[in-house]
């Protein structure tokens, strides 16, 4: 296992150096090759790109999981992570109904094991929106963030799942994102690749078929991912990276075994009718 599990509770994610998007998003595909659900991803500053999502996905199928809502504004976040239970039950409604049109178990058993509950709650750079926003104030902006966190938490708790959380940097605004966090995972690169440290996990080493060490992060994250797809019995359909890509995002399989190419934005977006939210 070359990637650390998401425990239960707000997991910060801090990355040297960068953005760190190939290592987010390889932690959450990870994770939802490991458990059943969708992941619900509040974004900021465009960490939800699909550019890399689809390419580093093994199959399709984990992007028809991730449902995201986009905050351009520290409102619109705050907004975006207030309507998450609403997104939750209207996919949870949506798997109910479609379990009884298919004539699968009891309502209320579907109810209670429905796959759409929340495996995941996704939210990369969670001070950014807040530290930019030029029509708040400081103090607002520390009590707006902090209801942001506590919302959070709330979840994390209520639903029994991660909440995977990076910052924009480290500094006294960004401290609140700490105090918060239940667990702590650091990423730094060397020159063998990226190692990441937590609490009862340490990268140690990264294999490859020839002895050799991988350089590129981004080939690192993909071959990773399809070895963990191929170790739960999902069979990888992302091309390899000797394959060209159509227009640079990928092809995949549906849940009902079509083959199919990756749109421009193939995630699902759960909040665009609460207009929080947007593509």
């Amino acid at each position: 296992m070359l990637l650390p599990q998401l425990d239960d509770g707000i997991t910060l994610l801090d990355v040297e150096g960068g953005r760190g998007v190939p290592i987010l998003q390889s932690l959450v595909l990870d994770h939802l090759l490991l458990h059943d659900g969708p992941a619900f991803w509040v974004d900021a500053n465009g960490h939800a790109t699909t550019t890399t999502l689809a390419q580093i996905a093994p199959s399709q199928r984990l992007l028809n999981r991730i449902h995201v809502a986009r905050g351009f504004t520290a409102y619109q976040h705050y907004g975006a992570v207030c309507d998450l239970p609403t997104a939750v039950n209207k996919s949870i409604q949506m798997s109910t109904t479609d379990a009884r049109a298919a004539g699968r178990g009891t309502p209320g058993r579907d109810a209670d094991t429905s796959p759409h509950t929340p495996a995941l709650i996704v939210a990369p750079v969670v001070d950014t929106q807040y530290r930019a926003d030029d029509t708040l104030g400081e103090t607002h902006a520390k009590t707006l963030q902090a209801r942001t966190l506590a919302r959070l938490a709330t979840y994390a708790d209520g639903y029994d799942i991660p909440v995977l959380v990076t910052r924009n940097e480290r500094n006294e605004f960004t401290e609140s994102v700490a105090t918060v966090a239940d667990h702590h995972l650091e990423c730094e690169q060397t020159r063998m690749g990226p190692r990441v440290v937590g609490e009862n996990f340490e990268t140690l080493v990264y294999p490859v078929d020839d002895g050799a060490y991988y350089q590129t992060t981004f080939a690192y994250w993909r071959q990773l991912l399809a070895a963990r797809a191929t170790q739960v019995g999902v069979e990888p359909t992302t091309p390899g990276p000797s394959t060209p890509t159509p227009e640079g995002v990928g092809t995949g399989v549906t849940a009902d075994g079509e083959t199919v190419a990756a749109t421009a934005d193939p995630l699902l977006d759960a909040w665009t009718a609460t207009g929080t939210g947007g593509r």
